[in-house]
């Protein structure tokens, strides 16, 4: 009886803990609750009374980001802890602005798809599968590309002016890891990083330095 129960209550638990991740296909939405703690599976539900129209509306793409920075692009993110009403709905969006000679580094998104608009300018865009096949191509405005989740991918300014991108994924927080910034931004000591991408210590070393990673 009591190991019954105890499943029980890890079922019960189980499915608790699932959601707010689920909760848009048994009620209308689930709009962030952000004055809590998010889980794995998302955040809870703000309550509806408390709810207007402004929680269903994000401007924040609207205006240009800052893109005086060492790669000369910035991302702006309307994920759930930016826009509260795509929690639980399994999308988000963002905006890409890539000055002149601008670049987003190789990353990956290891918990959505991505879709990618360009809006203005040209943008050289693409992916590596994982045969180690590559896909890439210059977008223009009103072409469209996607990026599988998991996947290696850039995009890069391939124009003379600044170029803007709209993109969505599959996922209301797609998580992102930048591979020279995980490389060489962190705490991963020199000695491992050459000995595992065949750099020389002194290319990681000035690398390092340029991203300010340690040891």
């Amino acid at each position: 009886m009591e190991k019954a129960v105890v499943a029980a209550l890890m079922v019960v638990a189980a499915v608790a803990a699932l959601l707010p991740a689920a909760m848009a296909g048994v009620v209308d939405f689930c709009v962030a609750d952000l004055a809590a703690a998010p889980t794995p599976a998302g955040y809870p539900c703000k309550k509806e009374a408390a709810l207007t129209v402004d929680d269903f509306v994000f401007s924040g793409l609207s205006k240009a980001a800052n893109t005086t920075n060492i790669i000369k692009a910035a991302v702006t993110p309307a994920f759930d802890a930016q826009f509260p009403a795509v929690n639980g709905l399994g999308i988000s969006l963002a905006r890409l602005d890539l000055a002149p000679g601008g670049v987003i580094p190789l990353h990956v998104h290891p918990n959505g798809n991505e879709v990618l608009v360009v809006t203005q300018g040209a943008i050289a865009a693409g992916f590596v599968s994982s045969s180690n096949a590559v896909y890439y191509k210059t977008l223009h405005k009103g072409d469209v590309m996607v990026f599988p989740q998991g996947l290696l991918h850039f995009q890069i300014n391939a124009g003379g002016r600044s170029a803007v991108a709209l993109v969505s994924f599959s996922s209301p927080n797609p998580g992102l890891q930048i591979t020279s910034i995980a490389l060489f931004g962190s705490s991963f000591p020199s000695s491992l990083v050459s000995g595992t991408t065949f750099l020389s210590p002194a290319e990681v070393k000035r690398l390092k330095a340029v991203l300010g990673g340690t040891n």
